[in-house]
């Protein structure tokens, strides 16, 4: 039987395309994607960095295996001191300080879908949560597939396609896709796929909307 990331994925149908080929990603995937757009999705994606370690740390308090809790600690920790770090002095060479970032206004669409992610948590146990994060982590890793074959050598999005290609950003896709197993076999995933897949399934719309920051700023 498939486990349940690839059940869920499948299970959002056009939606997940939706969201792993957007437009957006297509533009970027060609570098036909407007540099000021590009800037602008890096700025709401670190607003969306403080969020997304907000989430990992209540994962941990949601969760009951002592591995998992560490696992998801050991995310969080990995998002602030190391994942956020890299975004900012990635985003130097974009002109942008981390100043400038803080300063930002969110977008609606960042709000929208960190909310959601975190009254997942908030309203549901560690399974909705992880339901709720999937289409991030392993979406980000199919997506930097698709680009990274068609991109060219000039493409100049081919560093931040690459991050996402990466043994160690492959080794995490696996990490987190086994632990929304044994974390759903603990805690009746079979039952409850009706629910698991509404949530799956919004998160990916709000996932293909947060693409829609670049395009306006």
């Amino acid at each position: 039987m498939a486990g349940l990331f690839t059940r869920l994925r499948d299970g959002a149908g056009a939606d997940w395309e939706a969201y792993v080929r957007h437009p957006f990603v297509a533009a970027l995937a060609d570098g036909a994607l407007p540099r000021e757009s590009f800037r602008n999705f890096l700025v709401q994606d670190y607003l969306f960095l403080i969020q997304y370690a907000r989430a990992y740390a209540l994962l941990a308090y949601k969760l009951e295996a002592l591995p998992d809790i560490q696992a998801a600690l050991e995310t969080a920790k990995a998002l602030i001191e190391t994942e956020m770090p890299l975004h900012v002095q990635y985003c130097a060479g974009w002109g942008i300080d981390e100043a400038q970032m803080l300063a930002a206004p969110p977008a609606l669409e960042m709000l929208a879908y960190t909310r959601f992610v975190l009254a997942a948590g908030h309203g549901g146990d560690a399974l909705d949560l992880l339901a709720a994060l999937a289409p991030c982590i392993a979406g980000y890793a199919e997506i930097g597939a698709w680009a990274s074959a068609r991109a060219g050598a000039d493409n100049p999005y081919r560093e931040w396609i690459e991050t996402y290609t990466g043994p160690a950003y492959l080794e995490s896709v696996d990490a987190s896709l086994a632990m929304i197993d044994r974390v759903g076999a603990a805690l009746g995933a079979e039952a409850r796929l009706p629910r698991l897949q509404a949530v799956f399934t919004q998160a990916t719309r709000l996932e293909a909307a947060f693409w829609n920051t670049g395009w306006r700023g």
